[in-house]
């Protein structure tokens, strides 16, 4: 495996549990602490909320690392929209350098502008998505623009001063909260305790839902050419099975299991979370073995596509029993655009 980095040291070390990591602790109390007190100005209104006069759904988490967000906000876009719901997204648009904020992302421009996640919403599902570090503003841009029912914001569950009508909160099944302690010396953002106020907790790779958890799986099903577009089932790939597996995400040892599931054999690149790509960067990719990098990934690097580059497309699947639990938290979408649905 090569691309092993710090981000990933530390990420292991969390999630594993190392001693060392004690020593951290002092650091680790205060800020926890700081993080309640803020939440807390929120709550109290000492400091100031905007909230948006349209429902809006924070898909968020409590840890550092991959918890597959991005899946499950394409998700909730397309049963929000089978419900009759006009959906926009808002996002930070960590990695993006956009020529003015708020940034509306254009699905056919260049995620150096917008981020490669709201990139990847944009094409992927065809709704408007603006992003501004400035949540609020993100969301006023979106409905200046965009008649929307409904806003679901990729991100954000820690920046209070955005309103929300349902917290949504990922973890990683496997993973789970690590050794449940707040930075440095854990992968917390915040204290477990977060857990119990949020509306619906989900965890990425759960077998089934057990009590007010809900499961996520995430179900390979093709594969897609860089360069063409061409889209294989995954069920029908007749290429190579010893793959060089490409991966710059919070969790790439999930990526790399999906495709062992799938029965490859992968020789593993693994870069930082939203890594920039270049010539340079992926320039030992051999050139005669199939590549294949996560949807995140691809989205950076079609211009720099070679004929041998493909990426795993995955949808996400939830329970009916979360689709009720979700359904009751929001109204009954308006009645015209049902009929338009239908």
């Amino acid at each position: 495996m090569k691309g092993f980095s710090l981000e990933q040291a530390l990420l292991r070390a969390w999630y594993g549990k190392q001693r060392w990591l004690i020593l951290l602790r002092p650091l680790s109390a205060l800020y926890a602490s700081l993080a309640k007190r803020r939440r807390q100005q929120y709550l109290s209104g000492r400091r100031s909320q905007w909230q948006p006069p349209v429902p809006l759904i924070v898909v968020g988490n409590i840890t550092l690392g991959g918890t597959g967000k991005t899946p499950m906000v394409l998700w909730l876009i397309a049963f929000l929209r089978n419900q009759g719901f006009r959906v926009g997204v808002i996002s930070r648009g960590y990695g993006g350098q956009p020529p003015q904020l708020p940034w509306r992302v254009d699905p056919a421009g260049d995620a150096t502008h917008s981020g490669d996640e709201p990139l990847l919403i944009a094409q992927r599902a065809q709704v408007p998505v603006f992003i501004d570090p400035d949540r609020p503003a993100a969301a006023r841009a979106l409905l200046a623009q965009e008649q929307v029912d409904v806003i679901i914001s990729d991100d954000g569950l820690q920046h209070y001063a955005l309103g929300r009508s349902v917290e949504l909160v990922m973890l990683d099944a496997q993973r789970s909260l690590g050794n449940g302690r707040c930075l440095p010396e854990g992968p917390l953002r915040e204290p477990p305790q977060r857990l119990d106020t949020v509306d619906l907790v989900v965890h990425n790779g759960a077998a089934a839902d057990q009590g007010s958890c809900y499961a996520m799986q995430l179900r390979p099903t093709a594969l897609i050419h860089l360069v063409s577009g061409t889209r294989v089932p995954i069920d029908l790939w007749q290429g190579a099975r010893e793959v060089v597996a490409v991966a710059g995400i919070g969790n790439p040892q999930r990526f790399f299991r999906t495709l062992q599931n799938c029965g490859f054999s992968c020789d593993q690149r693994v870069f930082a979370d939203h890594a920039t790509y270049s010539n340079e960067s992926l320039g030992d990719l051999p050139p005669e073995k199939t590549v294949i990098m996560t949807e995140k990934d691809a989205v950076k690097c079609h211009a720099l596509a070679q004929d041998n580059w493909w990426y795993l497309s995955v949808d996400a699947e939830l329970s009916d029993a979360f689709a009720s639990a979700l359904s009751a938290l929001l109204p009954t979408a308006p009645a015209q655009h049902k009929l338009l649905q239908e």
